[in-house]
């Protein structure tokens, strides 16, 4: 079911756009300031069909890429995680699309309250699915010292994890007490995630070479 997943995006995407096209405005809002305003515009074609095309590339490209990954050996380790991040993202492409288009529809969006939500469940999903992976070229924490030690690659990871699953929890409690806070919110929280298990690998590299000389 996981490999069909994508597709299964892509068909229900391109569908409901061609659903729905001849009902949408000739101008469709695209993006949002931190207040919830609208404050950029798309014409009807460019929103009702980028989004899917961008799924039907993800759904070709991605599965694909770990064949020409130098250590596309290490996939076979963490294959179903790997297929679950691919479906996580595009789930969420997928479903700010049909947001994006349903506001313009009229439909009662409250977008800065769904936003940061279905970006936390992101966030939530990476964070289970980084301790799972094994050293790569393209997916994961990648810095100098995780890339050449395994040690520090998996210590990273594993506290990878716990910062992406603590920033998406902020997320998604943010968007019911500060909504109007939600871009704020998502930048502290995309820096907390990221830098710290960044900044680890490096210590964790010097821990674990001061360790290799020693023995």
């Amino acid at each position: 079911m996981r490999k069909w997943y994508p597709w299964i995006l892509v068909g229900l995407s391109f569908g409901f756009s061609a659903a729905i096209y001849s009902r949408l405005p000739e101008q469709i809002a695209t993006h949002w300031n931190t207040r919830g305003e609208i404050d950029d515009y798309s014409s009807r074609t460019w929103a009702a069909w980028l989004m899917p095309a961008v799924l039907l590339a993800m759904a070709v490209i991605l599965p694909r890429l770990p064949a020409i990954d130098p250590r596309r050996a290490n996939y076979e380790k963490f294959r179903p995680s790997y297929d679950m991040v691919i479906s996580a993202v595009m789930t969420l492409i997928a479903a700010m699309h049909v947001v994006t288009l349903g506001a313009a529809l009229g439909w009662p969006v409250p977008i800065t309250t769904v936003t940061p939500i279905m970006v936390g469940a992101l966030f939530v999903v990476l964070g289970n699915v980084l301790p799972r992976a094994r050293p790569n070229w393209l997916f994961g924490i990648r810095t100098p010292w995780t890339l050449t030690n395994d040690r520090v690659w998996e210590r990273t990871h594993r506290l990878g994890g716990m910062t992406f699953v603590a920033a998406g929890l902020l997320l998604i409690v943010s968007a019911f007490l500060a909504p109007a806070m939600m871009f704020g919110v998502l930048i502290v929280a995309t820096v907390f995630a990221s830098i710290i298990p960044v900044t680890y690998s490096y210590f964790a590299w010097k821990q674990e070479s001061s360790r290799a000389r020693n023995s």
